[in-house]
């Protein structure tokens, strides 16, 4: 029917598999426009981002395209960031930093 299969899986998560209000879906940071594309059809379900960071994502585009009506609803995940903030000593110091400056950027860019 030529619509894209993220659209369909997006689709059949929100009308056919979430019978128990316990799904949500996964969409790329790196493909905002789409992201935002399954915002609208997912509705105020739980979307996991991962690309953000070493696979090029932008955070605050991400974050704009994928939250809910209430300005949330998403899960952003960044790893390699944070795991490899440092590999001296003071690595759960630096691990500390690097996930507190994510996470303030992810508000900022929430109430955005």
């Amino acid at each position: 029917d030529g619509e894209e299969l993220y659209k369909k899986v997006a689709h059949l998560v929100v009308e056919k598999w979430n019978v128990n209000g316990n799904c949500g879906v996964v969409v790329g940071a790196t493909y905002p426009e789409e992201l935002k594309e399954v915002r609208s059809i997912v509705g105020d379900m739980p979307i996991l981002i991962p690309g953000i960071g070493a696979q090029g994502g932008d955070l605050e585009r991400a974050v704009v395209a994928g939250r809910d009506s209430r300005g949330k609803g998403i899960l952003v995940c960044v790893s390699r960031s944070i795991i490899f903030a440092s590999h001296g000593a003071d690595f759960a110091e630096a691990a500390r930093k690097e996930a507190e400056a994510l996470n303030d950027k992810i508000n900022k860019a929430m109430i955005g």
